[in-house]
């Protein structure tokens, strides 16, 4: 991408920026300061995300004004891959084996051979120290200094590069936790006290008392250990990103929905764990409501994995999440993933049965059609790339050899696709099924990956009491609106948006995210209705916190009067193991909390106890920098690749694609020439620079006033 393309897309200077990697592209969306939208994607570089990101952005006029908003995978992929930081953990005497240990939870009932996922941290890395806090928060046993030295050699003599502190009850009191990090800091310093190499950056410390003050010994354990092992991947990462871009600044998406600083995210990387997904589902709700559409069910399919929220009205937030089969008790957006993608790889197993993902071709080397091929139509691989091409049937070659996605059209003409691999490849897959069409196997495949993902959109909709026939649908991601209606139809929910640019929609959420932050704390007492004496001592801690929280965000540069705070309280009936949380506000009396509690409760479970005795476990916090949202002038928004021609409503061309098994003829439509107010039916197809909208034959598509494509069931 040249300068001189990049000048004639703006309308102005880039002033906000936003950047999310993904499994196979790494996406960029940026306005302008007239309000224009542009885009574009690169190939993501799993071996070294930052390449990719730079590779994007290197031939932008970028001022040295402009914001950077980035979602990054660093997180995500140092867990899954299991190449995050060598981790020590140092706990209170007689629990080091907690993280083995764990909890009851079966995720897989019925198999014969349970598996579970393996410690961060090894036996040999996990310390016990003797020291003991009561459950009041008394100090029962001081900490013994000595054997912190010796814990200190052991972190030597293993290299470890960073150290989790999680004592027990150190949420009431944590100066137990502090003061390990500190003995460990000072021998560091008299250990490396010669060593002035700047590449010598010293151990990384997480604290549970920093990163999760609550109860719940496993869970706080595992949520500070996992925040261990990658804070110094993530945060060498975010070092470099900044030295290139210096001095231009960078913040960074949480799971939660908001932005912090670079600083903030190396230090505490879990929040980041889902920020690419989370940006999705922001940046769908604010195109939603523009729209006028309130009530969503978010579907973003990308390379390797589909996303999925729903929003009654409102961000839905959860903080009893799960990372690689371990528990990650840090506040975010309730999405629920599938390794379902377009580089999703289809297989057929011992039994003959055909099966879609998890496991992905991910960007290298990506699904067959994407091998490069010379004039003559002949693959550009070496022997053993052609060996290894074989196992690469994805969904991706699926669609295009149904005739869904076009070998011209795809990334709007930037990206040639190979139709000879994917047949190749579909027709290989046709003989392990026992079949003799490419096209029926490539169906099968269609099938098994729209069912693999209807199956987790029920989870988050019929299954918690919701009618997805309520809802709209918006698809997004690079592959979300290729499967979108049938999955739609299948589920029936009525209507589905497509945004403008729905392949870059979470770089899009990213610059429209807030900075935020988030603060918890146990306090485990009984709500008494007739005294006010705990509500008032609830009242007092909020205070506090909310003062750390002003303070926070008037060091992250933002103005306190412009910070808004919100209250919320876990609540449950004694007895029960999980809590509700609520919203509250200043001012309330414990009968109203325990009057919105049991609201809460019958809305959630159906009944209430109103004679039980409530207890408050946790206070929570969110503090919210209220900034504007950007201008944008959705009905200039371009890409910078796909030419300009008036608009007409008329389709350019004709092909053949196959909906229910049979090959129909589908008209083809450039999006850039759909006027607003245009209506036309499927079957189509609709081209774009970041996606290919696939609309079958008993759907119908009217473009709004804001360029989205409203799709919805024809009348018969």
């Amino acid at each position: 991408m040249d300068n001189e393309r990049i000048k004639s897309a703006a309308h102005g200077p880039i002033t906000r920026l936003g950047v999310d990697t993904g499994g196979t592209f790494t996406d960029f969306v940026w306005i302008d300061d007239g309000g224009g939208l542009h885009i574009h994607k690169e190939p993501s570089t799993p071996d070294d995300p930052a390449r990719a990101v730079l590779a994007g952005i290197q031939d932008f006029s970028l001022p040295v004004t402009a914001t950077v908003v980035h979602g990054s995978t660093v997180a995500t992929n140092a867990i899954l891959e299991r190449h995050g930081a060598r981790t020590a953990l140092i706990t209170t005497a007689g629990f080091s084996d907690i993280l083995s240990i764990g909890r009851q939870n079966r995720p897989e009932l019925y198999a014969l051979v349970p598996k579970k996922p393996a410690p961060l941290v090894p036996s040999d890395w996990r310390f016990g120290v003797r020291e003991r806090i009561s459950s009041q928060g008394e100090i029962l046993e001081q900490l013994d200094e000595d054997e912190i030295k010796f814990i200190f050699q052991r972190l030597e003599a293993e290299e470890i590069e960073s150290v989790a502190i999680c004592l027990l009850f150190s949420f009431l009191k944590p100066e137990h936790e502090e003061k390990i990090r500190e003995l460990i800091q000072n021998l560091e310093r008299e250990r490396h006290a010669d060593d002035i190499s700047p590449s010598h950056r010293g151990i990384h410390f997480s604290l549970s008392s920093d990163i999760l003050p609550e109860f719940r010994e496993y869970e706080r354990t595992s949520t500070t250990v996992i925040n261990a092992y990658v804070a110094p991947i993530m945060d060498r990462y975010l070092s470099r990103l900044n030295r290139e871009l210096d001095p231009r600044p960078i913040t960074i998406m949480q799971s939660n929905g908001g932005i912090i600083n670079a600083e903030t995210a190396g230090a505490q990387a879990a929040r980041t764990v889902l920020s690419g997904p989370a940006g999705g589902v922001v940046g769908a709700r604010f195109v939603a409501e523009t729209a006028g559409f309130t009530d969503i069910i978010t579907f973003d399919m990308g390379g390797t994995s589909t996303d999925v929220a729903l929003c009654p009205g409102r961000l839905p937030k959860t903080s009893e999440g799960e990372v690689s089969g371990m528990p990650l008790r840090l506040p975010m957006i309730d999405i629920q993933t599938i390794g379902a993608g377009g580089g999703s790889l289809a297989t057929v197993d011992i039994g003959g049965a055909l099966k879609v993902g998890p496991q992905s071709a991910g960007a290298d080397p990506g699904p067959a059609c994407y091998m490069q091929a010379d004039k003559d139509g002949q693959l550009q691989a070496t022997s053993k790339e052609l060996e290894a091409l074989w196992s690469r049937a994805t969904t991706t070659d699926a669609n295009l050899v149904l005739g869904r996605l076009d070998a011209h059209y795809f990334h709007g003409g930037k990206r040639q696709l190979n139709q000879y691999a994917a047949d190749a490849v579909m027709t290989r897959l046709a003989d392990q099924m026992g079949i003799d069409s490419p096209e029926a196997a490539a169906w099968g495949v269609i099938q098994v990956a729209n069912a693999n993902m209807a199956r987790v959109i029920r989870r988050i909709s019929v299954e918690r009491g919701y009618d997805p026939r309520h809802f709209t649908m918006v698809a997004f991601g690079g592959a979300g609106p290729l499967h979108a209606c049938e999955l739609a139809e299948h589920l029936q929910i009525p209507r589905i948006l497509i945004p403008g640019v729905p392949g870059v929609l979470s770089a899009l959420g990213m610059l429209i995210a807030k900075p935020t932050k988030d603060y918890s704390l146990t306090i485990m007492r009984k709500l008494e209705t007739k005294s006010q004496q705990v509500v008032d001592w609830i009242e007092r801690n909020f205070i506090e916190i909310e003062k750390r929280a002003l303070a926070d965000m008037e060091l992250e540069g933002h103005s306190v009067d412009k910070v808004e705070i919100f209250r919320q309280l876990d609540m449950r009936y004694k007895g029960q193991s999980h809590e509700l949380t609520i919203n509250v506000s200043p001012g309330m009396t414990s009968s109203s909390i325990a009057d919105k509690f049991h609201q809460s409760h019958h809305q959630r479970f159906t009944y209430q106890r109103p004679d039980a005795l409530v207890e408050v476990v946790n206070l929570r916090i969110i503090s919210l920098a209220q900034i504007a949202n950007p201008k944008i002038d959705w009905k200039i928004s371009s890409t910078h690749t796909m030419k300009q021609t008036k608009p007409k409503a008329m389709a350019f061309g004709q092909k053949r694609v196959w909906f229910d098994g049979l090959k129909i003829p589908s008209g083809l439509y450039r999006r850039e020439e759909l006027p607003e107010g245009v209506q036309f039916h499927g079957p189509a197809l609709v081209f774009q620079y970041d996606t290919t909208i696939v609309i079958p034959p008993s759907w119908q598509a009217k473009v709004d006033h804001l360029g989205n494509i409203i799709l919805t069931i024809r009348d018969n």
